[in-house]
């Protein structure tokens, strides 16, 4: 007897622990730049250096990044950043992990404060919240068939399974260069930046990955007209490519997580020798997961009417895809002037992100509750503080529609904002609105019992004997053709051909005439090749 095993390779999701780290520096004025007289905006970076699972825990190292725009306390009243690094070593602890295996590491940073303490003195204090989950690569290993030379009867079943074909980690690195707009003033330095990534898309190819977006570049800079006044140019940069992915195919299921890490923006001469271009280097960090949703057809039981099969069987846990929903999120707000803060005579620049709230799974759907975050960079009405910053906070929910999920069900939400824009409504109101990318990967873990060993004997004479010769068998609520044959010692066929049924098709309260035959019959094609699925 040879047993024909299927092998299915998966990837599912282990332990998770979250870990919130704070943050604290005090920090001086470089002696080059003046004292501060107005703290404008601040903004922060997450950089993960390195990353390493040992036993029991995950090592994170790297550092927050944050830079200060200010009003320089000087007869001018120009602005001037800062920039200071506050340095991060943590352990996450996952009980069960083991040295070396793969684990997915989320920071975001929480109540980012920055405090005036006076003219040449700062400090930040910051709330970084890291989560991490170990992934375990794992093997299912069921019969699939199984040969003799002897009848065999087999009940199989089918299941659909998620397979994970690819995983790994890439980059892509971009290079892009833009002009500043004609009639503006060329750039002595560069004093802000915002670099976002929109509307980004992954498409599978045959063993390659193309990837296209946007680029949102907002500059802020220095003129070298006479008066060294700012100024600021806004533009979208479009950019594809592709990267080189061994064993990626179309129908693929997909689970990719892009990310841009590592931005650098430099001014540059143009071919007349005035510094009138940008050039942004960028690197577009992808965590790749890419799903086959495949039918394996198991055995899920065996006997024989001429010898005694015994299985073995085990418990396996598998994923099966539910569904993967791409759904998008519209709305609008109005963030208004608050205390002290200027009027509103133009705006520069709006920047916002996702974050989400709560999520429940709820019948046919999840529930997403969120906000956007969002800091508006503007000219003011007044001369004593040419720019200010209006800062808020828009709520949003949506319901996924996913029919059949439950709460055994397990996914991955990732968000990205699609679009962002601001108008004045007055001096002291802007309108805000935006749209949330919203991509849903949902899977439903199951249980199956599968058999990976068959052993088999002769049947016991005593237990053959109190078999009777003929019997009268009226069908219970539950049964069916398979389990009776197997109890008798017969096929489905077997029952079918005796009793002259048009199909294998019973119900309650049907007679059934059984006759022995356990002697080894010669058999019909038919019952050698029986198979209920």
């Amino acid at each position: 007897m040879e047993l024909l095993m299927k092998n299915i390779h998966m990837c599912r999701q282990g332990k998770r622990a979250g870990l919130p780290v704070t943050l604290e520096e005090d920090f001086n004025v470089p002696d080059v730049k003046p004292d501060v007289e107005q703290m404008i905006q601040s903004k922060e970076r997450i950089v993960v250096e390195q990353t390493r699972s040992e036993n029991g825990r995950v090592i994170a190292s790297g550092f927050l990044e944050v830079s200060i725009l200010y009003l320089g306390d000087t007869k001018e009243r120009q602005l001037y950043r800062m920039d200071t690094k506050l340095p991060f070593d943590e352990s996450i602890i996952i009980e069960g992990l083991k040295s070396g295996e793969a684990v997915r590491l989320s920071c975001t940073a929480e109540d980012v404060n920055v405090a005036l303490i006076n003219s040449r003195k700062l400090s930040v204090r910051a709330v970084i919240v890291f989560e991490a989950s170990a992934e375990e690569i794992y093997d299912i290993s069921a019969a699939a068939d199984v040969r003799s030379d002897f009848q065999i009867m087999k009940q199989s079943r089918k299941l659909e399974m998620m397979q994970i074909e690819v995983q790994k980690k890439d980059i892509l690195r971009l290079k892009e260069e833009t002009v500043i707009q004609a009639g503006k003033p060329n750039i002595k330095e560069i004093l802000w930046e915002n670099i976002q990534l929109r509307s980004c898309r992954v498409v599978q190819r045959k063993e390659k990955l193309a990837v296209q977006g946007k680029i949102f570049l907002f500059v802020l800079y220095r003129g070298e007209d006479e008066t060294g006044s700012e100024q600021w140019s806004e533009q979208v940069l479009p950019f594809e490519g592709e990267l080189e992915c061994s064993g990626c195919s179309v129908e693929m299921i997909p689970d990719i997580e892009v990310s841009l890490a590592q931005t650098e923006l430099q001014p540059r001469e143009d071919t007349d020798g005035e510094r009138r271009l940008l050039h942004l280097e960028g690197v577009l960090e992808l965590e790749i997961r890419l799903y086959q949703n495949e039918e394996a057809e198991i055995l899920e039981d065996v006997y024989s009417p001429q010898k005694k099969l015994i299985p073995v069987v085990e418990e396996e846990l598998y994923e099966s895809l539910l569904m993967k929903n791409a759904s998008r999120c519209k709305t609008s707000g109005k963030i208004r002037i608050q205390g002290t803060k200027p009027r509103i005579l133009q705006i520069c620049h709006v920047t916002g992100s996702v974050k989400i709230d709560k999520t429940q799974i709820v019948q046919d759907g999840i529930q997403i509750e969120g906000a956007v975050p969002v800091s508006i960079l503007y000219i003011s009405a007044e001369d004593s503080m040419p720019f200010a910053v209006l800062d808020g906070v828009l709520p949003f929910t949506h319901f996924a529609e996913v029919p059949g999920i439950d709460d055994k069900c397990r996914f991955t939400l990732r968000t990205a904002l699609d679009q962002l824009s601001a108008s004045m409504a007055d001096s002291e109101e802007i309108e805000v609105k935006f749209t949330v990318n919203l991509d849903l990967l949902v899977i439903r873990p199951q249980k199956q019992k599968c058999i990976c060993e068959i052993s088999e004997e002769a049947y016991d004479p005593e237990e053959l004997a109190d078999v009777p010769g003929i019997t009268g068998y009226i069908v219970q609520e539950g049964d069916t053709l398979w389990k009776i044959a197997r109890s008798y010692f017969l096929t489905p066929a077997q029952i079918v051909r005796m009793n002259q049924l048009e199909s294998e098709e019973i119900k309650k309260g049907d007679r059934l005439i059984l006759m022995k035959n356990i002697s080894g019959c010669s058999l019909t094609e038919e019952e050698k090749q029986s198979k209920i699925k």
